[in-house]
């Protein structure tokens, strides 16, 4: 058994290559062999983002505060609040994001294959981020 303590691991600035804006990542559990799922609390500041990426094995978003937004290729932006659980399906490529005016954190959970727990791509542009959003 492993009992990781609040405040033992250090805030992380969100990787320029990953994400446009202001992003802190905590990461709340790294994979331990035999298991693959790792996760993180990533708070987005207004208008901050990932860029396009998917994941191996799909990812698992809990949104725990704010407001925010995630969108797959192809599909309608769609707006996520706190208690929203988004599951993103294996390969898909998708964003998600803070809100034009509001902060946004979630808790992401994700497996790795061969090490790797995503492939990134562009960053979402101004205007793809300034889409319409889709009324759920």
């Amino acid at each position: 058994m492993d009992i990781t303590k609040v405040g033992i691991t250090p805030s992380q600035k969100g990787p320029s290559d990953w994400f446009t804006g202001i992003v802190r990542v905590d990461h709340l559990f790294p994979t331990h062999e035999p298991a693959r799922a790792s996760g993180a609390a990533v708070t987005f500041e207004p208008g901050a983002r990932t860029a396009w990426h998917a994941h191996p094995l799909g990812q698992t978003l809990i949104v725990t505060a704010g407001c925010g937004r995630v969108q797959s290729w192809g599909g309608p932006i769609r707006e996520i609040r706190p208690g929203d659980v988004v599951w993103i399906p294996a390969g898909e490529k998708h964003w998600h994001g803070a809100a034009p005016s509001t902060a946004m954190t979630h808790i992401a959970i994700q497996e790795a294959v061969d090490g790797s727990a995503a492939d990134w791509f562009e960053h979402v542009s101004d205007q793809q981020y300034a889409g319409a959003i889709h009324a759920d």
